[in-house]
């Protein structure tokens, strides 16, 4: 006896459906938003140092603010296991740390815009330390999100999804904010104001991830109540088990 054939349209229509349903679509919102980041203290930032006159060897210790990348196994058990007060009886576990996430990093980058680099490098050093370590946890709780949000056989089209957003993201803030920044000004010389407006969009950009979050359902809990850290020290202890 003889397996039936699945009808190829109609598998290929419910694989691209998939693509269109609004869990999927607001990864990628979310992927959007967590591929800003990277760029504004990567190589966006250096072309505003260089272009502001700061010398390349100090340009070059700035890539030390996306460690926050490599360094987010360290926290990433408190944000999985720890509620935060009030937000999470209103949002949930995973939302309210999102939502903190989301706006440490809109604080960062306004912090980053509102630093003129001529006129010292301390502040701008350390808004875009804020920012490595936001944007790092912003994509700790967005992975933990997309697996919880759905079944197993539709993790492919939420990663891709997020991917995709992720990719938009980074040229957004890279060839977008450059592009950008040429507009308001900034294409010959130095001016201030041109990468000032540049960030603050940036900024606003992120209003993308906010609106999402607040929309998203909290997923189902998958993990019993008894495995929620309830404080530091269950914390501590949770690390050195």
């Amino acid at each position: 006896m003889s397996t039936p054939r699945l009808n190829p349209l109609h598998s290929w229509r419910e694989a691209l459906l998939i693509y269109l349903q609004p869990k999927a679509l607001a990864m990628l919102a979310l992927g959007f938003t967590a591929g800003i980041p990277l760029l504004l203290i990567f190589s966006t930032l250096s072309i505003w140092l260089v272009k502001a006159g700061i010398d390349r060897a100090e340009v070059t210790y700035f890539s030390w603010a996306a460690l926050g990348y490599s360094f987010k196994f360290i926290w990433a058990p408190l944000m999985d296991r720890l509620p935060l007060p009030f937000l999470h009886s209103l949002l949930g576990r995973r939302r309210s740390w999102l939502l903190v996430a989301q706006l440490l990093v809109i604080t960062a980058i306004i912090q980053m815009a509102l630093s003129d680099p001529t006129h010292g490098l301390g502040r701008m050093a350390f808004a875009a330390v804020l920012l490595g370590f936001a944007a790092a946890s912003q994509d700790i709780v967005i992975d933990a999100l997309r697996i919880e949000l759905v079944e197993k056989e539709f993790q492919a089209a939420l990663s891709a999804m997020y991917i995709g957003g992720y990719r938009i993201g980074m040229i957004t803030s890279g060839a977008g904010a450059l592009y950008l920044a040429s507009g308001f000004g900034g294409g010959e010389g130095y001016v201030y104001s041109a990468w000032m407006w540049t960030y603050l969009v940036m900024a606003a950009c992120m209003g993308v991830g906010i609106v999402t979050n607040l929309l998203l359902r909290e997923p189902q809990e998958t993990r019993a109540a008894g495995e929620i850290l309830h404080s530091t020290q269950d914390y501590v202890r949770f690390l050195l088990m």
